[in-house]
């Protein structure tokens, strides 16, 4: 099985567990365990919880457990039911441990228990360690990433599920999922399309559910649901430069990738309750749609200036506007001055060589972009071996200037040319574009500057294309009026 998932491209495939020995035919553990003093006592006697608070428990449980896959190719766990230690399991008349020392451990035990697979695959694989689970508290985001649990698919509880992921992100947990669509029951196809849509836009996006046969599968929900989750799955792809580097500032700071719009503009008593909006990075503010059947839905701009995603229509914050929402449209908008770095559409990571990055640049103001870079796999970037472009848009005397620094850092990035795709708000075409005191050619098409630099004005759409003849081993600065 693991061998057949890894030839299909998956790079991590893991393991859903929970925290009690068990017997079976081949294997006893859960009469060594107790034998050894491993597991956690119950009622004076032993118990069948591994008891992680003890790493000589963690380290058998690893090594007579869990290596057993992990040597065949599983590397990573699905820690669940984490909170059954002192309550009833799900699936189970057993309590467990009960007892006033069990209440006070009882939130903390999901931390030791997500620790442990996380730094022992971590240590086996060589590569970062990953844990997925379903209850946590403080310290959890050290050990991501942490999913919403089982909410039905009904469209009751998508707009609650928003909101845990807002609160979760103010509590300092950065790094969470949700199922798409729900986990129990199949779900409404409009109800699967717009999950999706706000799934792709979450900091881990995740398609789990047990509504069997379909078991939330795009091509189980009609041509319609499968054409918008392509949509949506090509955009975070292409997205990863932008994620990826919002998420070490997430690393770096706590600012989660996913944050309410009250934690950035807390002088605004209007963001206070806003539950189904948010800021997915520093530059885009996402806007669900929640309502079944709904055909517009009522967006509210914090102060500045903002710009549709889709059109590049610009509206003035502080206030309210209403918009169309199709099924297959999830309002976005992206603050004036918004850098968006993008790379090309993949069916999964590294398939191709990004040979050409995409700035999607929304002009209004002066803003900065730090693209983060570093090998994606290693732990050597907390050692410095990182790479980090420093990208700024200014408004000068002699019009618009965009500079891109060439990467510092210990890392050093796969070398691409730039493309730049500037919202150019203004009735007339530049007059000139320069790179590097170098005039740029224009282009007759926007295909050409596939294989040339030079630029295009796309008169309709006011889109200016920019593809630079240097590449990231230089500076570039990019002069156009």
């Amino acid at each position: 099985m693991f061998d057949s998932l890894y030839a299909m491209n998956f790079k991590m495939v893991g393991l859903h567990i929970r925290p009690r020995f068990d017997n079976a035919k081949n294997l006893n553990l859960l009469d060594e365990a107790q034998a050894k003093g491993f597991t956690y006592p119950e009622n004076g006697k032993p118990g069948e919880f591994v008891n992680f608070f003890d790493q000589r428990a963690a380290n058998w449980w690893w090594y007579n457990g869990v290596m057993k896959v992990a040597s065949i190719g599983a590397k990573f766990l699905k820690t669940d039911e984490g909170s059954a230690f002192g309550s009833l399991a799900n699936e189970s008349e057993k309590v467990g441990p009960t007892g006033r020392e069990v209440a006070q451990l009882h939130n903390v035990f999901p931390i030791a228990y997500a620790k442990a697979p996380y730094l022992k695959f971590q240590e086996y694989n060589g590569i970062r360690g990953l844990n997925q689970t379903r209850e946590g508290y403080s310290g959890i985001q050290r050990y991501p990433f942490i999913f919403a649990g089982d909410w039905p698919s009904e469209w009751q509880y998508f707009a609650p599920v928003i909101k845990a992921g807002l609160n979760i992100g103010l509590s300092g947990v950065g790094y969470w999922a949700h199922c798409m669509g729900g986990f129990e029951h199949a779900a409404d196809p409009e109800l699967y399309m717009r999950w999706v849509q706000f799934g792709m836009f979450s900091p881990v996006a995740m398609v789990f559910g047990m509504d069997h046969p379909g078991y939330k599968e795009p091509w189980n929900y009609g041509a319609e649901a499968l054409a918008n989750f392509k949509k949506y799955d090509d955009l975070r792809y292409r997205m990863i430069p932008y994620i990826y580097s919002n998420a070490y500032t997430q690393y770096q700071t706590g600012m989660p990738l996913m944050r309410a719009l009250v934690l950035e503009y807390q002088d605004d008593p209007n963001t206070y309750n806003i539950a189904d909006q948010y800021l997915f990075g520093d530059n885009m503010m996402v806007c669900p749609v929640t309502v079944k059947g709904a055909q517009t839905r009522t967006v509210y701009l914090p102060k500045g200036i903002w710009f549709d995603y889709w059109t590049g229509i610009k509206y003035t914050g502080k206030q309210y506007i209403h918009i169309l929402t199709p099924p297959d449209h999830l309002p976005i908008f992206v603050k004036a001055g918004g850098i968006i770095p993008m790379q090309l559409a993949m069916k999964y990571m590294d398939e191709k060589p990004v040979d050409v990055i995409t700035l999607d640049v929304f002009l209004g103001q002066a803003s900065e972009f730090k693209l983060y870079e570093d090998d994606g796999i290693s732990l050597k970037y907390k050692q410095g071996d990182k790479a980090i472009t420093q990208i700024a848009v200014t408004n000068t005397a002699d019009g618009w200037q965009l500079q891109i620094k060439k990467p510092t850092g210990n890392f050093t990035p796969a070398q691409h040319t730039y493309l730049t795709k500037i919202h150019w708000a203004y009735d007339n075409a530049p007059s000139s574009i320069i790179e590097n005191n170098e005039t740029l050619k224009a282009a007759d098409h926007v295909e050409a500057l596939d294989k040339t630099a030079g630029w295009y004005y796309d008169k309709i759409n006011h889109l200016l294309w920019i593809k630079t003849s240097n590449s990231n081993r230089d500076d570039i600065t990019l002069n156009f009026k």
